[in-house]
This record gives C-alpha cells, structure tokens and sequence, in this order.
C-alpha cells in the first residue's frame, strides 16, 4: 500500500523560502500524478499545485503562481514544491497526495495522503 510522507516545513520570516519533500514508500512516486495540497485553521483545503507523472503537465493556483514551483525527481523518489517570497497568508499544514486514477484534472479520486508538514510564515 503507498503511503506518503512531507518534510521540510518550518518557521520562516516573510519573503523567505521553503522547500517541502514527497516521498514514499510501498510503491514508487514514478508511477503518480502529484498533488500538493494545504489547510489551515478554519479554512477550506486549497489545492497549490500538482504535476503529471511524466512533469509534462504542472498546475498552479493563482495564490501561488509565480511564487511555488513544483518538480519531481524520480532518481530520488521525491516531488517538490520550491517555495518562495512566503507570505502571512502561505501559513497552512502542506500536504501531498495521489490515488490510483489521479491526474491533476481537479476532479479525481484521491485515495493517500500524507500526514503533512507544518509551514509558518511570520514576522
């Protein structure tokens, strides 16, 4: 059964940077369409970004554009999410996700999730 794991939030200061990590285990991420999701508080969850199994395809919400790159790298197992000039508002638990037909169509089934990662942005 796959099972997802996020690394690399953390207390940052606005206008810094971030990198999150995907991995997994029991199945590789190679075979996955990637989503990266985040929820904070008393919020509805926003999917940021997602990207095609071959990298062909990447989706961005308009909150992040221009700010959030995502890539992955399947030598390593590992999708990222590159984030920059953070802001108060990017402040939310990060998680990535997939299922079994998942292809970032927005619409999807999706069966695994990660537990998450913790992003702070304050000053």
């Amino acid at each position: 059964q796959l099972q997802l794991v996020e690394s690399g939030g953390g207390l940052v200061q606005p206008g810094g940077s971030l990198r999150l990590s995907c991995t997994s285990s029991g199945d590789t991420l190679a075979y996955y369409a990637i989503g990266w999701f985040r929820q904070a508080p008393g919020k509805e969850r926003e999917r940021v970004s997602c990207i095609a199994s071959s990298s062909a395809t990447t989706n961005y919400a308009d909150s992040v554009k221009g700010r959030f790159t995502i890539s992955r790298d399947n030598a390593k197992n590992a999708v990222y999410l590159q984030m920059n000039s953070l802001e108060p508002r990017d402040t939310a638990i990060y998680y990535c996700a997939t299922g079994v037909e998942y292809y970032c169509s927005g619409a999807e089934r999706i069966d695994y999730w990660g537990k998450g990662t913790r992003v702070t942005v304050t000053s």
